[in-house]
């Protein structure tokens, strides 16, 4: 079944690319002699909305694939660790009841459901990114205008009192040093100094119903609180939008200044911070019946956040956590909602990543900053359909294309190298209008002691079919030690480490038979373009050739 699907698969891409001339070879070169500086883990962060998702059936499965695609800790962040409910997930929502008030009016814990959460992500063996949000119900404020505590998607499901100031900041300050207390108590010090403590998710926008000012006064009693149960924790914020916007920017330089000038309202002392964190988001439509992706709008973003983090010589070093990154903004909006959302289901979402870790490093280095992660909002979603769109690394335990270049990304280590590639679209080109005119070809690649790993793609903003191109990568500056190399190459393209182009082949059922469900399984898997083969370095050289189809991903894995 599987090599039908690929030769249906392969026959719709020839006849959909018969009439475009082919695009000019392209030439890579990898100079494992030149370092460009640390390679770090920044792919392995993940997040997602609804918390309760943590310990059903297939959020445990793919937990546990997260955790095996790193050889680094992978970190978890999730919404509505603090949230009231009954503890369903629903789209964009889920809830704890952690905190609750008495009859007397006197602070209520039960951490039932948190202690389920938690556990899980030790039983995974993945940290957690704690984002300490949203209000318990009973510590809500009123707010004009906001009457319902939940709000149902799909209406606007911020727009409830979860996103209210609290009505006493001394307990809230209480409630996050009970909070913390008791992940020390019950999963240690060591390990909860691992931890990330994130105060609250996009101030600048509706997810607070209170002014930045009420914003910084929360945050100073929630890093209070943190720090009175685990006087080492890691905490920060504010997780604003993408500082593209006048609001989104002057928030992040005011909460900047507000750590750097100000004292704690909780207890007058200076104010700690040891990352900083905000949201960039590409943006893609449709145009003319095709997606067109928008790059530029993420990478706009991020280097905007970077040069207001780079005014501050004093948190100029500290950790960036772009705490959601990713190609457009609403994860839980399905192709139903947005037909653009399809791109999700393909080879193009990893594609995008990739060129956009790249860009991210290049970025950092700019900016002379210090980012620590790019975290991608998606996960997966229960009981809903097969590839209904929505942006997640699996659907109904199948995995997507899209968590394969995570995978890709996992043997990266040591060193970033220089490279250079005559298919390359500058920086400032894509900053300024993406890529459209002509495609992006090019790489990422890092040295280790034992070897290297090579990333290359083949990306457009628009996921129109086309030739594939022919590359040839040349890899210079191998040790004059070593006379022989292994290549193990990987590839997600239409035809490798892609469940949606088997999936469709099949006729898109919505009910797979066991057969169609384990090759589903299967196909979702990260696959080897070809059998690993030795190549013969001569003068610390080698040189492959392979052709790279557009809005295609690879890992050239060099082993001695």
């Amino acid at each position: 079944m599987r090599k039908l699907a690929i030769a249906l698969i392969c026959a719709a891409i020839m006849h959909g690319a018969a009439q475009i001339p082919a695009s000019a070879p392209v030439s890579i070169q990898v100079d494992l002699a030149r370092p460009q500086g640390p390679f770090k883990p920044i792919y392995s962060w993940f997040g997602y909305d609804e918390s309760n998702y943590t310990t059903i059936k297939y959020g445990k499965q793919l937990l546990r694939e997260l955790h095996d695609l790193s050889p680094v800790p992978v970190y978890i962040r999730a919404h509505h660790l603090l949230t009231s409910g009954n503890g369903v997930a629903e789209l964009k929502w889920s809830s704890s009841n952690v905190f609750a008030l008495d009859d007397n009016g006197k602070p209520a814990y039960d951490f039932t459901i948190t202690d389920q959460t938690f556990d899980e992500f030790q039983r995974a063996g993945v940290r957690p990114m704690v984002e300490l949000g949203f209000m318990p119900r009973d510590l809500a404020a009123t707010v004009p205008g906001v009457d319902a505590y939940q709000v149902h998607y799909p209406a606007n499901t911020t727009s409830g009192a979860s996103n209210n100031p609290p009505k006493d900041y001394a307990m809230w300050g209480k409630l996050i040093r009970r909070y913390t207390e008791h992940f020390v108590e019950r999963y240690g010090k060591a390990e909860v100094s691992t931890w990330y403590f994130e105060v609250w998710n996009e101030p600048d926008i509706s997810y607070w119903h209170g002014t930045p000012a009420e914003y910084f006064k929360l945050y100073d009693y929630a890093v209070a609180g943190v720090r009175a149960a685990l006087p080492n924790a890691l905490v920060g914020g504010p997780a604003t939008t993408g500082p593209t916007s006048d609001k989104a920017a002057a928030f992040l330089d005011t909460f900047l200044q507000h750590c750097l000038n100000d004292k704690s309202a909780a207890n007058g002392k200076p104010i700690p911070i040891d990352f900083i964190s905000f949201h960039p988001k590409g943006r893609q439509t449709v145009v003319d019946g095709h997606v067109r992706m928008g790059l530029s709008n993420e990478l706009k973003a991020t280097d905007a956040g970077f040069r207001i983090v780079a005014k501050f010589p004093k948190y100029i070093r500290l950790p960036i956590v772009l705490s959601e990154a990713d190609p457009e903004g609403c994860a839980a909006c399905s192709m139903k909602a947005n037909p653009a959302n399809a791109y999700r289901n393909g080879p193009l979402y990893a594609t995008c990543t990739a060129a956009a870790i790249k860009a991210l490093f290049d970025l950092q280095d700019r900016s002379n900053v210090n980012l620590l992660a790019m975290l991608s909002w998606s996960f997966e979603f229960e009981g809903k359909e097969y590839f209904e769109g929505f942006r997640t690394l699996a659907t109904n335990g199948v995995d997507k294309p899209a968590l394969n270049v995570f995978r890709m990304a996992g043997p990266m280590s040591g060193e970033r190298v220089m490279t250079s590639s005559t298919g390359q679209v500058p920086l400032d080109d894509i900053l300024s209008m993406g890529v459209k005119r002509t495609p992006d070809v090019d790489v990422l690649a890092t040295k280790a002691e034992d070897g290297a790993a090579i990333m290359l793609w083949n990306c457009h903003d628009d996921d129109l079919p086309t030739p594939a191109t022919e590359v040839q990568v040349t890899v210079l500056g191998i040790s004059p030690e070593v006379k022989k190399v292994l290549l193990q190459h990987y590839r997600i393209d239409d035809t490798h480490s892609n469940s949606y182009s088997v999936w469709k082949a099949m006729g898109s059922p919505q009910t797979p038979t066991a057969r169609q469900y384990a090759q589903l399984k299967e196909a979702g898997q990260l696959e080897l373009l070809n059998s690993p083969q030795w190549l013969e370095v001569s003068a610390g050289k080698v040189i492959i050739s392979t052709v790279l189809p557009r809005q295609a991903t690879s890992m050239m894995r060099l082993t001695w």
